[in-house]
Order: C-alpha cells, then sequence, then structure tokens
C-alpha cells in the first residue's frame, strides 16, 4: 500500500531543536521531515509529498510549491514572507500563515540595545580592554541620551514597544507611519525626510516589500545628521549597504547598530564587520528562550489548523479562501 502519512517539511530552523513543533504536529498525527540543508534541489524532493512547509529563512520557491501536489499550506516561523512566492502559493491554493507576534519584547529590546551600545561607546571601549588596555581616554566621550530623539520608522507593536522602553530613558520619540496609529508621547511626523532630518537616532521597523526596499540609501543618510545613528533590526535590504558603509566613511552619520543585512551574512572581510561604530550581531533579536517556544507552538499551530480543515490565525493571503483552487475546504474557527 501506498505511504499516506501526513507529512510536514521544515525547511530550516534557527535554533538548536524542533521537539516543540514536532509535539504539535505529533498530537494531530503528522510528521516533521526536517531537511538536512534547505537546499532548493533537496526541498523540492523533500516537497513531493509534503502535506504542508514550515519555513524559516529558507526560500519557498515556485518550483519547490510545484514539486507539492499535496501541499495545502506554507507556514512561516516569524513575521516577513519575502522567503515565499507567496503569489505563487496562491495561484496553486495553498495558504500561507506567518507569526506576526511573537518577539516583541526581545526585538524591542535589541533594537534599544543598538542605541545604548552606540551611545556608550561599547565596542570601541571592550576591545581596548580586551587589548590589554585600560584607557579611559579612549577617543570620544558617550552621548547623554535624556533629551535626545529616537525616530521609529514604522509604530507597529515592536516600534510601540521600543517606544515606550525609550520614553523610559528620556527620549523624546517620533515616528512615520502610515497606518495613522497614534500611541502615547509619540509625535507622528508626515514624511520620512522630517523624521531624518529630527532624529538623532533612526531605528526601523516595517516590512521588506518592493516599496521598501533600499527605504535607506545614500539620500536618505546624507538627510540625517553627521551625529545620528541607524539602527535595523527588521530586514536587511531596507538598507542600501554600500551607501551605509560610503556614509560611515564619509561622516554622514555617526554609527549603525544592525542585527540584520543585506547580503546576510556579510562577507568575513565586509568592512562593516570590524567597525568600531558599527553594532553587528548576526540577526538573533527575536531569539530568546521564551520567544522561540512561543514562534514554534504558533507556527505549528497555523499548520495543524489548515490540516484540520479551519482557516488559521493569521493568514498571508485572504484571497485564497475564496479561490476555486483553494486545497481542501476549511471552516472558520
Amino acid at each position: 500500500m501506498p505511504d499516506v502519512r501526513t507529512r510536514v517539511l521544515v525547511t530550516d530552523v534557527a535554533w538548536p531543536t524542533t521537539d516543540v513543533e514536532r509535539d504539535v504536529l505529533a498530537a494531530a498525527g503528522a510528521e516533521l521531515v526536517l531537511s538536512p540543508n534547505g537546499d532548493p534541489a533537496e526541498l523540492s524532493r523533500l516537497a513531493a509529498d509534503a502535506d504542508a512547509i514550515l519555513t524559516c529563512f529558507a526560500k519557498v520557491t515556485a518550483e519547490v510549491l510545484d514539486a507539492a501536489p499535496r501541499c495545502r499550506t506554507v507556514a512561516r516561523y516569524g513575521v516577513g514572507v519575502d522567503n515565499i512566492d507567496v503569489a505563487h502559493a496562491t495561484a496553486l491554493g495553498m495558504v500561507v500563515s506567518n507569526v506576526p507576534v511573537y518577539c516583541v519584547d526581545e526585538v524591542a529590546d535589541s533594537a534599544l540595545l543598538g542605541v545604548l551600545a552606540l551611545a556608550r561607546r561599547l565596542l570601541p571601549l571592550t576591545r581596548d580592554v580586551a587589548a590589554g588596555g585600560w584607557g579611559r581616554a579612549v577617543p570620544g566621550a558617550g552621548t547623554r541620551l535624556r533629551g535626545k530623539v529616537l525616530g521609529l520608522v514604522g509604530l507597529g507593536v515592536i516600534g510601540s514597544a521600543l517606544a515606550s522602553r525609550a520614553q523610559a530613558l528620556g527620549l523624546d520619540v517620533v515616528a512615520y507611519d502610515l497606518s495613522g496609529r497614534p500611541v502615547p508621547g509619540v509625535r507622528v511626523v508626515d514624511s520620512l525626510e522630517e523624521l531624518l532630518t529630527v532624529a538623532d537616532a533612526v531605528s526601523l521597523h516595517v516590512p521588506l516589500t518592493e516599496r521598501t526596499h533600499h527605504l535607506i540609501g545614500a539620500d536618505q543618510l546624507r538627510t540625517m545628521k553627521p551625529t545620528a545613528w541607524l539602527v535595523n533590526t527588521a530586514r536587511g535590504p531596507l538598507v542600501d549597504t554600500d551607501a551605509l558603509l560610503a556614509a560611515l566613511e564619509a561622516g554622514e552619520i555617526a554609527g549603525a547598530a544592525l542585527d540584520v543585512t543585506d547580503p546576510e551574512p556579510l562577507p568575513a572581510d565586509h568592512p562593516l564587520r570590524t567597525r568600531d561604530d558599527v553594532v553587528l550581531t548576526p540577526h538573533t533579536a527575536f531569539s530568546s528562550d521564551g520567544s522561540l517556544a512561543e514562534l514554534a507552538t504558533k507556527a505549528a499551530t497555523n499548520v495543524v489548523d489548515v490540516l484540520r480543515g479551519r482557516v488559521p490565525a493569521t493568514v498571508v493571503n485572504p484571497e485564497v479562501l475564496d479561490s476555486p483552487a483553494l486545497r481542501g475546504p476549511l471552516e472558520s474557527r
């Protein structure tokens, strides 16, 4: 007899174990199949008998989707879905889901950490101590944050969480946000240019789309204060990396804190890796013991919902629900 077990292909993970999602799926009678390397050819082979796909950073391309005739849903571990060909999944009748809320505190904390590290000149000081020094006279003094202006590009749940943290430290907060969402104590400005002009630190909290690709480029960096810092914990391609390096070298801005880069990872010899005015972390702002467990549970639950004929909590492509191509009926919760 043919093997008709329910299988969920996990393309890749950025944490040590898949025990949480494996247990959630097993309770629904589904088997987790973990790709060994996330290679496109390997994903296409494994997708052939997958009923669902769970993905973190690996590209779920049209080719992978075409190779998955049984697949009913593609679920993202995380917020952004720029690594999934959502349009093609929709055309094939697959529900695409994400987990928009799971690491709000972690990313807000990380963005604030970037500002603090730059303000207190953490890198040059710790590097001097590690090299055997103890020089209070390491060039340049720290920056007093009270009274400075933090500019938020995007005022969703993470931007709002960062706003409250910054206000507790005495920073004034302004935001450029198209939603018009009010946040107590935050002044919303009418344009990105206005925000860049007034901010002492600019933190990015928007998704990566065609519109936001290289949202911060050479012109925007020249608009910022020469004493200002740029913080990116969202998506690497929001920032033109070459333009950022040029702006730092020219003294057009004072520093950057980046948890995400373009490309990612940066080449081992990239100049941004060794600059004292750049704080780099390896796309880990989202990560904590609590956030990873929540993420795995919610992403796996989205898969289980579709496999059991229910609409998942967060659907990225709601138009698929009324499409004749939809793979299997779904009932609302």
